[in-house]
Order: structure tokens, then sequence, then C-alpha cells
């Protein structure tokens, strides 16, 4: 179980965070250099070096993305070139990639962000710029929303790469691509020039993982325990009817990936701050703000109060709770992560991310008198805490990577292991770095009374 320190503050962790963003731009730089198009988009490290896999370029966004991330927190804008003209030069295809769950990761981390620091006044107006930001949203909102299966129950989901038949927890939050084209006017149109309210799916989706992919100890099944998410939800096509739970990462489908919660942890607190900016008038027609933000409050706490249980001391999960190599472990949530041991790998990368989430949840019930908000924000900054030092922040300087022991792909064995470990150890990825640099800026600005850091930016 992770030991919150109710100490810890915004401020306490600045000195932290600025170590990270010196760290950060050295980073940067070497991927900008050494990561050109022609060698494909950086996944993961090997031997502290990115490489690329092939597979669907799915982390493009969070290179890029990382750099935008970059100049919002430090000013330098040798940062804002690299991720703008990336953007323009090498994103457009990521817009209309009808393959792909992965809209909002690309999209909302590049094009999305500089809309955002646009609309902040961080960067000058300029409103052709601004139009083509806003036009990229509106087609990568439609495109990812044509995705979309059916369920028996009247609602739907945006299916995985997998196929129509596969919900997985990941893609809530490719819900903000969603929403995005929506608050900027779009919609898809049908056949017969039906329109498709883009705010509607993503409702449904958020509804449909919140129903399907966790678990609220209500009996649904044997391993129906509070906050588990299972990676992948299983549906017949022919009817929409539930089949079963699954997963492609994870190590059962009856034990939790840990990446896959992170996902979830992080999405709905999000998504609630989204609705916010929605008139009540709205959501009406999609069930009325009460329903739709208790099933996601409902959905959030739980999941994070599993995070915080089931993780631990020091916030960093192993990459599954099931995983079969724990039992050689002993006591390991009574005591700090221990990414050298020999049976099985931490993943930071699911730390990184759900650290944010759990600010996000602590912010929202704070903000609404909750005395339980001050619980998941104290978490989430102890979380951060550890990311921020050794083994996890990456200080060596020839290592690419600023966020160390991430997991990639555990079941495939697509991670490097070191000689002399008997696990994989020691490497980073682009989402885990993406998203240690999120947070930090998210903290960084609560810290210092900046405007809060929304994906969808100012109202």
């Amino acid at each position: 179980m992770i030991r919150i320190d109710n100490n810890l503050t915004p401020q306490s962790l600045l000195d932290s965070i600025s170590r990270m963003w010196e760290l950060s731009a050295a980073r940067i730089r070497s991927i900008e250099s050494t990561c050109t198009p022609d060698v494909g988009t950086p996944v993961f490290t090997i031997d502290g070096q990115y490489q690329s896999q092939g597979w669907t370029e799915w982390t493009q966004g969070f290179q890029f993305g990382s750099a935008i991330l970059q100049f919002d927190a430090i000013d330098d804008c040798e940062f804002l070139e690299i991720g703008r003209k990336n953007t323009f030069e090498r994103m457009t295809s990521h817009l209309t990639h009808i393959g792909v769950h992965d809209h909002g990761f690309n999209n909302v981390s590049t094009y999305g962000n500089l809309r955002r620091l646009m609309l902040e006044g961080r960067i000058d107006q300029n409103d052709a710029e601004l139009s083509c930001y806003e036009l990229a949203l509106k087609v990568s909102g439609a495109v990812q929303a044509l995705r979309w299966s059916e369920t028996c129950n009247g609602d739907g989901y945006i299916y995985s790469f997998n196929g129509p038949h596969s919900l997985f927890s990941d893609t809530v939050r490719s819900a903000r691509a969603l929403v995005l084209s929506h608050i900027l006017g779009h919609r898809l149109m049908g056949e017969n020039d039906e329109p498709i309210n883009l705010l509607d799916r993503a409702i449904q989706h958020i509804r449909s993982t919140a129903r399907y992919n966790v678990y609220y100890g209500e009996g649904r099944d044997t391993w129906d325990v509070p906050g588990r998410v299972v990676h992948e939800s299983i549906f017949n096509t022919n009817d929409g009817r539930y089949r079963c739970p699954g997963t492609q990462q994870g190590y059962s489908p009856f034990t939790t990936w840990t990446r896959g919660l992170a996902w979830v942890v992080a999405g709905y607190p999000e998504q609630l701050e989204f609705l916010q900016t929605i008139d009540d008038a709205e959501l009406e027609p999609f069930g009325g703000r009460d329903e739709i933000e208790t099933l996601m409050l409902k959905a959030a706490r739980v999941t994070c109060d599993f995070y915080i249980e089931q993780t631990p001391t020091d916030g960093v999960p192993y990459w599954d709770t099931g995983a079969p190599g724990l039992v050689h472990l002993g006591d390991y949530l009574d005591r700090p992560s221990d990414p050298f041991n020999e049976h099985e790998p931490v993943d930071s990368s699911a730390a990184a991310i759900a650290s944010q989430g759990l600010i996000r949840l602590g912010q929202f019930l704070s903000a609404r008198g909750n005395e339980d908000g001050a619980r998941y924000l104290q978490a989430g900054l102890s979380v951060l805490r550890t990311l921020l030092s050794e083994p996890y922040l990456s200080v060596e300087g020839q290592h690419q990577g600023l966020l160390l022991h991430t997991i990639y792909h555990q079941p495939r064995g697509w991670d490097h292991v070191p000689d002399g470990s008997k696990i994989a150890r020691g490497e980073s990825c682009m989402w885990g770095d993406y998203h240690l640099r999120e947070v930090a800026l998210l903290v960084q600005r609560l810290a210092n009374d900046d405007p809060y850091y929304t994906f969808f930016g100012p109202a």
C-alpha cells in the first residue's frame, strides 16, 4: 500500500521538478538528433538508446508532445520549434488514421497542446495557425469516432486495433479526441447525411468502459475485486453482448495489468474536469449531469483506491497485480518497489500515468468540499516524488530516456533484459517519459498558482 506523505506540497517538489526539466532538455535534444524520420518512431530504449518498433507509430505524439511540454515548463523556444515543426511535418497522417485507437495519444498531445498554449496566451496569437490546430482536432475526433461498435444495451465503444469485438481500457483517454472535436463545433456525418454527436459517442464509450472494464465488488464474477481493471473486454459483434474479459499485455484476464489500471485512473478524473465546461442542458439527452458524473466518479474513486492499496509503499507498481513471480517477493506491498529483483519487473510508466489521475481526482473532490480529496492529492504527490528521484529518474548522461524501469509488453518479451539480470529493467519508453513531464507540469503549475493544466485548455 502506498505510504502517503501528508506533508508534501506542490511547492516542496519544485526543486526536483526543475532538476527533471534540466535532464529532460538533454534527452529531447538527443532524440531529435538521432530519431530521424528514416529510422521510425521511437518507442522504447535498449541499452539507453531509443528504438522504433514499426507497430502503429502510436508513440509519435508523445515524442513531439514532450518538446511542447518542455517549452511550456521552461519557456525555451527551441523546444516549441521542435514540437511545432514536427507536428506540421510529421503528424498529419495520424489525423486520418482509421486503423488505431490512439488519436487521444497522438493528436491531443501535439495539436491539442499547441492549441492550448495559444489559447492560454503562452505563444503568439495567430488565427491561421489556430485554425489549423482546430481543424486537425475536429478531423481527429471524427475519425476516431468511426471505430464504433454497439452493445446490446444501447451503448457503444471505440474499438481497439484488435477489432470491433475489443474494448481496451487504454481508449478511455481516446475520448479526449472526441470531446475536443465536439467543443469545436464538429460532428461526424453518416449515411444519408445523418449527424453523429461526438459528445454522445464519448459518453457512451466512457460509460461502457466503466461498466465492463472496471470492477466494483458487486459479485460480477469470482474475481470481482473493487477497483480491479481488465485490459480488454470482448463482445459478440453479432448481437453486441458482452462475452468475457481479456488481455493483450497483462498476465491474465482475471488479474490487473497495472498500466491498463493507470489509463483508467487518469482518464476519468480528466473527463470529470471536462464535464464542468458543458452546460447541464447539453448533457440531458445523454442521461443528465448527475447520472454521468456519478458513474464517472464511481469508476475514478474505486480504481484510485485499488491503485493505492495494491501498489508498493513508494507508489511504483509491478507490471501486473497477479504476475506469477510476485509470490517469491514476500510482502512486496509493505515495502518500496524493487526494480532490481529477480522475479518480476516494475512498470514506472504506470506510476507516471496514475500519479496524474490521483492528483486530478484530489483536486476535483477538494473543489467540491469533499475531504477525501486531500488523500488522493497527497497520494499522487507521493508517487511523483518517487519518480523524480533515483533509481527511477534517469541521471546518466548517455541514456536517452527520462523515466527508468518501464515495461512495454511483458508477455511478448519485447522489453530489454540486460546482461546479468533475469528481468527487464533499466529502460524507458515514450509514454512514460511524456507522462512524467505532464504530471510534473501539472504540479509545477499548481505550485506557482499558474492556470490549471487541462487537455482542453481554457474554457
